[in-house]
This record gives C-alpha cells, structure tokens and sequence, in this order.
C-alpha cells in the first residue's frame, strides 16, 4: 500500500515579532484555501529581556514597524512609543500561546494577541492582559493562570524556542513544508513574502508531492 504523504507547514514565529504580524494574513489565507495543517512552533524572538527599551532601541524598531506597514498594510498603534520603561520580553507573550494552543486554539491566539500588540497598544508581557485575551477563547482568567504559571507552561514554551534554534531558524517569520513522504522539509520561507509569492512555492511544493 502505498504511503500517504499527508502534506503540512512548520510555522515559526513570534507573537512580538512585527513580521510576522504582518505575515499573519498570508498564513491565515494558506489554512483556509490550500487547507493545509499549520503546526505553530513559537520562537523566542527575545525571550528573558530584563532591560527598558532605550531610544535608540525605539527608534531602530519604529523603522522596522514602518517597514512592515508599508508592505503589508497592517495596523499599527504608534502610541506605543510612548511608552516609558517598556521591557520588551516575549516569553510572556509565547508561553500564553503555548497555553492557547493546548486548547485547540494556537494560530488564533498567536494572530489575537499580535494584534493587541501591534494594533491596539496593549501591553502583552502583563499577564493580566494575557488573562483577557485568554477569555476570548472561553479560557477564564483563574484558569488561564492557573496554566500559564507554572513551571510546567514555561518549559513547554522553552521546549518550542529549543526546537527553533536545534531547526535551525534564526529570523521570523519561517514557513517549512514537510510530509510523511520522507523525514525532510523543505523551506518555503525565510522572512515575510506576499501571499502570490508563497501561494506560488507551495504550489510547486505540492505538486512535488503528488507527482512522485
């Protein structure tokens, strides 16, 4: 009999990763129209930040910001360079996507809390804003805590960055395809492409896949 190749995406980003905000309508359009599986591996982009953001640092990532609307036309809420003190650590961010996922909800997560991050100015290293999204998905604040606290929750998240960097990846977004035709994947992309420019990989990927 033979094998079924069964055809999925290794996805790896971060939820503070402006990037891969911008990258999320690409991803979203993949699950719905090719309707392939999407694994969401988290990647630590900065993971353990104990340093505030000096001005040069918010200078450096407004232009990255400007970059990524300018391409993507994403939202951004500029009034988070405002902000005094910000210290921007992802682990938080991570590891309640790493929560999410647990229940079924791992790319919407990722996509609902960059968006409360990018578009709407909310701080997502607070756990107490974590807990409201978290509501969103029927998760109740109690219970969010309750799974995102323990030591449990952050070496699963820590488990996720260790996958990244053992694959590999050192920039986000990163797309890979791989099947149970063979143990390899093949790299779909190394940073953010458009839509036609992805949709055009796969498709010669799949067809790989279907013609051997």
């Amino acid at each position: 009999m033979e094998r079924e190749h069964n055809p999925h995406l290794i996805y790896f980003a971060d939820p503070m990763c402006s990037w891969c905000w911008g990258f999320g309508p690409v991803v979203t359009d993949i699950e719905q129209t090719l309707e392939l599986p999407v694994r969401l591996v988290l990647g630590g982009l900065r993971p353990g930040t104990t340093t505030p953001m000096s001005d040069s640092d918010k200078a450096s990532m407004k232009e990255h910001w400007e970059h990524v609307h300018a391409m993507t036309d994403q939202p951004f809420d500029w009034a988070f360079f405002e902000r005094s003190d910000f210290v921007y650590d992802t682990e938080p961010a991570c590891r309640a996507v790493v929560v999410l996922r647990r229940h079924g909800h791992a790319l919407a997560a990722l996509h609902r809390i960059q968006r409360a991050f990018y578009a709407e100015n909310t701080d997502v290293t607070d756990p107490a804003n974590l807990a409201k999204i978290a509501a969103e998905f029927g998760l109740d604040a109690e219970r969010f805590l309750e799974e995102w606290q323990p030591e449990e929750a952050i070496e699963e998240t820590r488990q996720d960055f260790s996958i990244t960097m053992g694959s590999g990846v050192r920039g986000f977004p990163t797309l890979a395809a791989g099947s149970d035709k063979d143990e390899a994947y093949s790299l779909i992309t190394r940073g953010y492409q458009s839509r036609d420019a992805i949709f055009a990989i796969l498709e010669r990927w799949l067809a790989g896949q279907t013609g051997s």
